[in-house]
């Protein structure tokens, strides 16, 4: 047996400490251990009292003969249960610490009194007593068992068959669970050390003799361990069984044995051989649980067939023999009892029941998810599937009111219904799928934007499965995909009939909008009244079916049935002129309306040009006038006129031949309305891109004609980048201010003592200040930014590369550059520097402090923010001509700028060499950007650290060398800095007491701040991804030629001057309290210590040493200062961050990252291996064995973190939530739990969270679904 790296060592021998208990001597500690405990727990004590007490009782538990005085209390019944409770953590002391100093006769004594001690268990003993004697069972198991403790399992069998004694099967089952649990899910670096041996024979133990012979013929039969040939697999299905068939609701032993033995099943399924699980009837067993009078025993057996289900790896054998037989009539009856007897009332809601459910829907999940992957292998005999009735559970569970209890089904339909042999046949049941349609259809209304106070069950329940509003606010979003996927799949299916019933009752929808509303009114209009609700969400299915109908007609073509196509297209046209007839006074439902019209003319009737005409008219011709007088509607309104821009731009990007068409007549009718001077510049831009588009994507133009039609849109872009004046305004900073107007704006601030003001919103503006506003607003207009813009991204926007209209964009604009980039650098430039208090010169030095009042954006954050986004938004529109109005327009002049040179130059990454190639481009382009861009807010960094991402990830692979150095490093210094200086704010902040106000203020700022570090800690992992290999951006460049230059992750790790700012940024994050980002770059890091690593030297010579490294991109000098960096620097900020309380759940990616560096640098540096023996408490040969046993044992990332964790044990943080408790072994003792009882799963905070994958690949390798229809069958 290899020994195993332990925290506590034994002054002198054991020996005489056993013969003391033996003899009954030296025994006169134990009054004293028995007067402190009750020092401690007397109400009475003072804190030095029991402060002394509790000393006493920790330098006990290292004194030799501790474990004798354990088992004397321990052994004595007449102690009181406190007492000996405390006396068996003197024995788990012993094993835990001491074990590796023991003799074999010491050790095999504590292992016999651990042995006795279980054997003379008693039911009068509390049952945390009896669950710490099982802990010490499972410990000395995981150092002894399979080598010199060989019996282990025969001593286990003669427990279990002591006659009429429950206790003594409850501990053997307690012993067997927390086996399982240790030795196949524990990082414990004991278990790690004897991995091999204790997880073989965990299996020899469990599983049935003839099974192992079966599954494994030429396994080795040595160690022998096991007892009998049934293995405890079948002994605790037995058991199990004959509890099932007493009764449970009364009887407290038989519930206490089957959920006991249901925890066993539970820990034994993940990694249970499925065979092994057929063999022994486990599956029929675990079933009869659920239809135990006691929702303990529900909820137990529930748990062991969720741990079994949740596998995904079953063979075709296997789910004939584990998941086919749930199939059955007898069982899916048993299910839909369940899951009707959970179904819970919103108004008094049964927690147990209600956690049941959740578990159950997502059983049922795994079985309907078998069904999609394995459908290839269903057998096709009705009588042993009743398919149907599963369809119908499905449905049942998915229509539960809760929808965390719903959406794991609704999953499994995606997936049933997009398999290419399911699919069809669902759709042909009309019982389902039409009640299918009908949910998803209804639950795509956005119940975020409901009251929490709604009588809605469905409401009042999300509200209490969610914490937050993000919280909602992406579990909805789930849940709408998850539905709009379904409806596409029925629609894809069913097309006409599901088309009908959409459109239908979306109509009638729409016709009896207000029925049961008050009617229309401008002064109390509502973005989230309840008609605008309907109408999104019936807007939302029908743009889900669309995409099915896509699906469909794609089909269709192929297969000839052109009649058909024509036939529903002419139905959907007739109602789509329907809707285009109705009269709507609300904004948004208009906008949904025209949503949906450019939607059908751009899909379904995509060659319909005559209605297409028709949706362009409407959206020329039906411009709303503002009114200013109804701010919340005004703005509606202003949303419309947005979306009619951006539908105008669609259609000319998906229909541009049927416009070229009418093109004269368009821009006849656009010409005319320009000259009529009611078009602001936005909206003229907007006609003028339109055009542009219809020219551009046209594939029925020349490119020769193409340019010269084309050039003449963009011939005004150059006469504005050429004017001298422009010139002269951007050379300096306060030529810049004049041509802003932020110099009268500093002026005007200045005058009117605005640092003197605490509320700007509550002093309204005079004349001068309302005049000032609109010349600020003037004077964007004049600049050439916005038409640039437009311009370039309608060139780029959706084109591909290599397509004819790339190649005209590229002819049109490669002359421009020449002439943008010198001045739209200033631009930036200057735009960047106005965050500089210093450069606002027009105001004294003591009044600067009021920039970043001025220039600190307002917007809203959900769950922070005071009230809802339209509150917000209603708040920002009243103060608009205040002061709080002003500071709104500087900043938005400021804003305008900074993010249109942006926008500009990030169209302009698109056209690869013809931009990076600019030989003086890289330095005045990151000076510009990132010089001063330690002023920006948080807030604005983001937007600039993805400008960067896209020049990074745009620039071709030849041209990297020459462009990214200088804009990584100042990239990363920035960040570094900036990132560094707010967390260290932060945490000043937090010291100090805030006001309400200040304190949502600070909440905002934490909220941006780590939303600002996340975005800069996913770029690093991005470019530091080793899966991320060099592509080409165009046909150019081929493949072949892109591997002679380094990944974008060697480029990174080999120039110097990008890797140090990299790594020092790195650093930090590891000490950010920020988890999610903390946890991100560990693993980053950790996929990067090898590339520092190196190969054995060999001697080319007597006099040359090379050393092959194990990446050859970088240097050996280069490797051999960051190897240095990384044991030093990094392996210190592991260590003191695995001190820290905040970071108790990162431990173990913080081993791994030590560990990681200890292993790849053993040979080549021993600064790490220095670092970890100064560390307090480690000695070097602690710390040389711990190395050495990673080394020699080959042993894998989990065995390396269980040592590093052993080895910091004494440094390691404890969570916040156990700091001041009384030590576990003087505590009050509670019952044993286990970490895994959650309230929330893992699938369901996934929900919460992420986006899921949604739909099967329905790759079975087989067509013939032909036997399968008959499963259908009502």
């Amino acid at each position: 047996m290899a020994a195993q790296p332990t925290n506590g060592g034994m002054e002198t021998g054991g020996r005489n400490a056993f013969d003391a208990a033996n003899n009954g001597h030296s025994l006169d500690a134990v009054p004293k251990i028995q007067q402190a405990l009750d020092v401690i727990y007397r109400p009475h004590s003072s804190n030095d009292e029991r402060g002394a007490a509790q000393a006493f009782l920790e330098r006990t538990k290292n004194t030799p003969d501790a474990p004798a005085h354990g088992f004397s209390l321990a052994s004595d019944k007449d102690q009181s249960p406190i007492v000996r409770h405390y006396a068996l953590s003197l024995l788990e002391h012993a094993i835990k610490h001491k074990w590796r100093n023991y003799s074999p006769t010491e050790a095999e004594a504590l292992r016999n009194w651990v042995l006795r001690l279980s054997r003379d268990v008693a039911k009068g003993d509390p049952a945390y007593l009896r669950n710490k004697m099982a802990l010490l069972w499972v410990e000395v198991a995981k150092r002894s068992w399979g080598t010199e403790w060989m019996d282990m399992d025969s001593l286990l069998v003669q427990l279990w068959q002591i006659p009429d004694s429950a206790v003594h099967k409850e501990l053997v089952l307690g012993v067997l669970e927390n086996l399982s649990d240790e030795i196949f899910n524990s990082d414990d670096v004991v278990v790690q050390v004897r991995e091999h041996i204790l997880s073989k024979i965990s299996v020899d133990i469990f599983t049935p003799a003839r099974v192992l012979l079966e599954s494994f013929p030429n396994r080795e039969t040595e160690p022998d361990v096991r007892c009998g040939d049934e293995g405890w697999l079948a002994r605790i299905v037995d058991l199990l069984r004959q509890c099932l068939s007493g009764d449970v609701q009364n009887n407290e032993d038989l519930r206490t044995c089957a959920v006991r033995s249901f925890a066993v099943l539970y820990a034994l399924m993940p990694w249970a051989i499925p065979k092994s699980i057929a063999a022994t009837g486990a599956v029929p067993v675990i079933c009869e649980g659920l239809r135990a009078s006691h929702i303990e025993v529900q909820k137990a057996s529930l748990e062991a067939l969720h741990a079994l289900y949740a596998r995904t790896s079953f063979s075709e054998a296997e789910f004939l023999d584990l998941v086919v037989p749930l199939y059955d009539a007898q069982y899916v009856t048993l299910f839909r009892q369940l899951f009707e007897w959970s179904v819970i009332d919103p108004d008094d809601i049964d927690d147990d029941k209600y956690q049941l459910s959740k578990k159950f829907s997502e059983f049922i999940s795994y079985l309907g998810n078998y069904l999609e992957r394995r459908f290839s292998a269903l057998p096709t005999d009705s009588s042993r599937i009743d398919l149907m009735g599963f369809l119908h559970l499905l449905l049942l569970i998915a229509q539960n009111q809760s929808l965390v209890v719903s959406i794991p089904v609704l999953v499994t339909w995606c997936r049933l219904l997009g398999h290419q042999g399911l699919g069809p046949n669902i759709a042909a049941t009309a019982t389902v799928i039409g009640p299918l349609l009908e949910l998803c259809s209804a639950r795509l209304i956005r119940y975020e934007s409901l009251p929490e106070d709604s009588e809605d069950a469905t409401v009042r329940l999300l509200f209490e499965d969610t914490d937050t509003f993000p919280e909602r606010h992406l579990f909805l979003g789930n849940y709408r995909r998850y539905a709009s996927q379904v409806i596409e799949s029925i629609v894809s299916l069913k097309v006409s009939d599901a088309m009908q019933h959409i459109l239908g009752q979306t109509e009638n929808v729409l016709v009896h909008l207000y029925d049961n509303y008050p009617a229309f009114n401008m002064a109390n209009y509502s973005k989230v009244s309840q008609p605008v609700l309907q109408v999104d969400a019936r807007a939302t299915v029908i743009e889900a079916a669309l995409k099915g109908h896509a699906k469909w007609q794609a089909s269709a073509r192929r297969d000839g049935k052109q009649e058909e196509i024509d036939s529903l297209s002419s139905s959907l046209e007739t109602w789509c002129n329907r809707l285009l007839e109705m009269k709507f006074e609300d904004p948004l439902i208009r906008k949904r309306r025209l949503q949906l019209l450019v939607a059908f003319s751009t899909s379904a009737l995509d060659k319909n040009s005559s209605f297409m005409l028709k949706v362009l008219e409407h959206i020329l011709l039906t411009w709303p006038a503002p009114q200013p007088d109804y701010k919340v509607y005004n703005d509606a309104i202003k949303d419309l006129q947005g979306e009619s821009t951006v539908e105008l731009q669609r259609l000319a990007t998906k229909m541009p031949d049927h416009l070229l068409d009418v093109y004269d007549q368009i821009a006849a009718k656009v010409d005319e309305m320009i000259a009529s001077g009611t078009l602001d510049e936005k909206r003229q831009i907007t006609y003028r891109t339109f055009l542009f588009t219809i020219i551009h994507r046209s594939r029925r133009v020349d490119q020769t004609t193409k340019v010269q039609k084309l050039q003449g849109f963009l011939d005004p872009i150059r006469t504005q980048w050429q004017d001298p004046q422009l010139k002269q305004s951007l050379v300096s900073y306060p030529s810049f201010c004049q041509l802003m107007g932020l110099d009268k704006a500093q002026e005007y601030v200045l005058r009117k003592q605005m640092h003197k003001i605490q509320d700007w919103g509550s002093v309204e503006l005079d004349e001068e200040g309302k005049a000032l506003q609109t010349e600020l607003e003037a004077r964007q207009i004049r600049l050439p930014l916005r038409l640039t813009k437009s311009f370039l991204t309608c060139s780029v926007d959706k084109v591909e590369k290599g397509q004819e209209p790339f190649h005209v964009s590229t002819i049109l604009w490669q002359d421009y550059f020449p002439i943008i980039l010198p001045e739209l650098l200033n631009f930036l430039s200057h735009a960047h520097a106005s965050h500089s208090p210093n450069n606002w010169t027009g105001l004294p030095p003591e009044t600067r402090t009021i920039v970043d009042r001025i220039l600190t954006d307002r917007f809203w954050q959900s769950g922070i923010s005071e009230g809802s986004k339209d509150d917000f938004y209603a708040r920002v529109l009243e103060k608009r001509h205040t002061l709080e109005g002003l500071a709104s327009t500087i900043r938005g002049s400021i804003r305008y700028v900074r993010e249109s040179c942006y926008a500009i130059i990030y169209c302009m990454t698109r056209f690869d060499a013809h931009f990076y190639g600019f030989s003086e481009l890289p330095g005045p382009l990151a000076r510009a950007a990132l010089a001063d861009a330690g002023s920006l807010s948080a807030h604005q960094l983001i937007n600039l650290v993805n400008l960067v991402r896209y020049l990074v990830d745009s620039c071709p692979v030849p041209l990297r060398g020459h462009f990214l150095p200088p804009i990584l490093e100042a990239c990363f210094r920035q960040m570094d800095a900036r990132v560094n200086s707010e967390w260290t704010r932060l945490g000043q902040q937090q010291v100090t007491k805030s006001t309400d106000d200040d304190l949502t203020e600070e909440m905002k700022n934490e909220s941006i701040l780590r939303q600002l570090t996340y975005t800069v800690v996913m770029l690093v992992a991005d470019f530091l991804d080793p899966a991320r290999k060099n592509t080409s951006k165009g046909p150019e460049s081929s493949s072949e030629d892109l591997y002679k230059y380094p990944s974008l992750r060697n480029f990174c790790l080999m120039n110097s001057s990008i890797v140090e700012p990299l790594l020092i940024f790195c650093t930090r994050i590891i000490g950010t309290k920020d988890t999610r980002c903390c946890g991100i770059m560990l693993r980053v890091l950790k996929s990067v210590v090898p590339e520092f690593d190196a190969e054995e030297s060999i001697k080319v010579d007597s006099a040359i040493e090379v050393k092959h490294h194990s990446n050859p991109w970088i240097s050996t000098d280069t490797a051999s200062a960051i190897r240095e960096y990384i044991s030093r620097d990094i392996l210190m900020a592991c260590i003191t961050s695995l001190h820290e309380p905040y970071f108790v759940d990162q431990q173990k990616d913080l081993a791994s990252l030590i560990a990681a560096i200890v292993v790849h640098y053993r040979h080549l540096s021993t600064t790490a291996r220095d670092i970890l023996v100064s560390l307090p408490g480690l000695k070097a040969e602690e710390v040389d064995y711990g190395i050495e046993f990673m080394i020699k044992n080959a042993t894998r990332s989990r065995g390396q973190r269980a040592v590093i964790l052993d080895l910091l044990h004494d440094l390691k943080g404890v969570s916040v939530s156990e700091m001041g408790k009384l030590s576990k072994s003087i505590g009050a003792p509670t019952s044993h739990a286990t970490s895994r009882k959650t309230s929330r799963s893992t699938m369901a905070q996934k929900f919460m969270t992420a986006p899921e994958s949604t739909t099967g690949d329905g790759t079975d390798g087989t067509n013939g679904f032909d036997g399968i229809a008959g499963l259908f069958d009502i």
